[in-house]
C-alpha cells in the first residue's frame, strides 16, 4: 500500500522551504569555498551554491538511503537500505522536487528481499533493482516495481550463483547485467545477466588466485559499445582492487591493478564519458582517495588525490556524473565538519568543493551518486538530518 508523507526538515511546508534561502534548512556558499552555516558573501566571479534539505528520513519513511536517485518523467525514485517502521528491511520511494515523499514498497525480508543499496534502473517505465539480502539463503534478490508500487521478485540468489548484489543493474540490448560481491564458484563474486522476465545466468566467476583476477565487485557496470567495464574492491596483483572488462558472453580481462599510494586503492564505481572511463578509489586511513580516468585499453591516469578535512573531501563514494564535461561527486568524509562533501572536478583534474555537510540539519555521509534534473543536483545522505537517519537534498547555483 502506498503511504504519502509530507514533511520538511523543520516542519515547514515545501513551498515555504523553497523560498527561505537563509532558513536553518539551507546553506548558501560561494562556489569553491566551504562556507559558514548561515551563508557567505560571494565574489563576482563565483556562483553561489545553495543547498536545501527537501526531506529528512526517519521511522515513517525508512532510513539510511545508500543508493542514488533516478529521474523518471520529473519524479525522483530511490531506496532506503533500512526501514525503521517494519523491521529494517528497506523501502522504495518516490519524491517530488518540492519534497513530497511517497513510500511505494516496504520490503518484508525473507522471500521478498531486504536491504536495497544499488541504484534503480528504468526499463520501459518499470524500475529494476537489487536487494543485498533476502531469498532462500539470504543471499539477495533482483526485483522490479511499477511506479504505482506493485513489486515483483524476479530472482533469488542461492550462493553458488552469487550473493550480496550490492550494485544496481546495467542494460545492454534489453538484457540486465550486474555483479554480486560474494558467492560464485570461488566465493569472490560474480558478473551475471538476467532478463526482464527473470532468467538469470552467471557469465563470470571471479577467481583472485588465477591470472590474478579481482574479487569483491561492489560497484555497477558501465556499458561502452556493448562491452561491460567494472571494478573489484579487492584482488588483483596487489590485492588493492582492479578495473576489468567483460563481454556479454563472459570473456573477462583485468585492465588495471591498483597499487596504493598515489595510484589509489579500493576502487568504486566508474562512469563512461565518450568512451573514456572515470572513477574513484575510496582510500583508507591517511590515503583519502582519488579520482582517476582510464582508457578501455587500460591506460590509467590519476586526476586528483583528496586531501581531507578541513578544506577538502575524503573517501569518495558514489559514482561521478558528467555535466557538460565537468564531473560531480560526493565524499563520505572531509569538509569543514568531516561529515562529507559534494565536489566537482574538471577533466584535467581541477577540483572544487561545492558543499560541506554539517550532520544536523543537512545530513552526513553521502554514499550515492548525484542526479541532475532541471539544472538542479539532487542527492542523499545516509545519516544525519533532523532525525539522524539521512536526508534528501538539492544543490542549485545562482549563475
Amino acid at each position: 500500500m502506498r503511504s504519502v508523507i509530507r514533511v520538511s526538515l523543520i516542519g515547514i511546508s515545501a513551498s515555504l522551504l523553497a523560498g527561505c534561502l537563509g532558513s536553518p534548512s539551507s546553506q548558501t556558499v560561494p562556489g569553491g569555498a566551504i562556507g559558514a552555516y548561515h551563508g557567505v558573501a560571494s565574489s563576482r566571479d563565483r556562483p553561489i551554491i545553495t543547498e536545501r534539505v527537501l526531506y529528512a528520513f526517519g521511522r515513517r519513511s525508512g532510513d539510511e538511503p545508500a543508493a542514488g536517485l533516478i529521474n523518471v518523467n520529473g519524479t525522483l525514485y530511490g531506496t532506503t537500505s533500512q526501514d525503521g517502521g517494519t523491521g529494517k528491511f528497506g523501502s522504495v520511494f518516490e519524491i517530488t522536487p518540492s519534497g513530497t515523499l511517497t513510500v511505494l514498497h516496504r520490503f518484508a525480508g525473507a522471500a521478498d528481499g531486504a536491504g536495497p543499496r544499488g541504484d534503480l534502473i528504468d526499463v520501459n517505465g518499470i524500475l529494476y533493482g537489487t536487494t543485498r539480502n533476502g531469498g532462500p539463503q539470504d543471499d539477495g534478490t533482483v526485483f522490479k516495481i511499477t511506479p504505482s508500487g506493485t513489486e515483483t521478485v524476479l530472482y533469488r540468489f542461492t550462493g553458488r550463483d552469487g550473493q550480496l548484489p550490492l550494485a544496481g543493474l546495467t542494460i545492454v540490448h534489453g538484457v540486465l547485467y550486474g555483479t554480486t560481491a560474494a558467492g560464485g564458484a570461488y566465493n569472490a563474486g560474480t558478473v551475471f545477466r538476467i532478463t526482464t522476465a527473470g532468467t538469470e545466468n552467471v557469465i563470470h566467476d571471479f577467481r583472485p588466485s588465477s591470472a590474478p583476477d579481482g574479487s569483491d565487485p561492489e560497484a555497477p557496470l558501465a556499458n561502452v559499445n556493448g562491452v561491460l567495464y567494472g571494478t573489484t574492491l579487492q584482488g588483483g596483483t596487489n590485492n588493492l582492487g582492479t578495473v576489468f572488462r567483460v563481454t556479454t558472453s563472459g570473456r573477462e580481462k583485468v585492465i588495471h591493478n591498483f597499487s596504493g599510494g598515489v595510484d589509489g586503492e579500493f576502487p568504486g564505481g566508474i562512469t563512461n564519458v565518450g568512451g573514456t572511463l572515470y572513477g574513484i578509489t575510496s582510500g583508507q586511513y591517511f590515503d583519502y582517495g582519488t579520482v582517476f580516468k582510464i582508457t578501455t585499453s587500460g591506460t590509467e591516469t590519476v586526476l586528483y588525490n583528496f586531501a581531507g578535512q578541513p578544506h577538502d573531501g575524503a573517501y569518495p563514494s558514489g559514482r561521478l556524473i558528467n555535466i557538460g564535461g565537468t564531473l560531480y561527486g560526493t565524499t563520505l568524509n572531509g569538509g569543514s565538519d568531516n561529515m562529507g562533501t559534494v565536489y566537482k572536478i574538471t577533466a584535467s583534474g581541477g577540483e572544487t568543493v561545492l558543499h560541506s555537510f554539517l550532520d544536523n540539519p543537512d545530513g552526513a555521509q553521502p554514499f550515492a551518486r548525484l542526479t541532475l534534473m532541471n539544472h538542479v543536483l539532487y542527492g542523499t545522505t545516509a545519516y544525519g538530518g533532523a532525525q539522524g537517519q539521512g536526508t534528501l537534498f538539492s544543490l542549485t547555483s545562482s549563475r
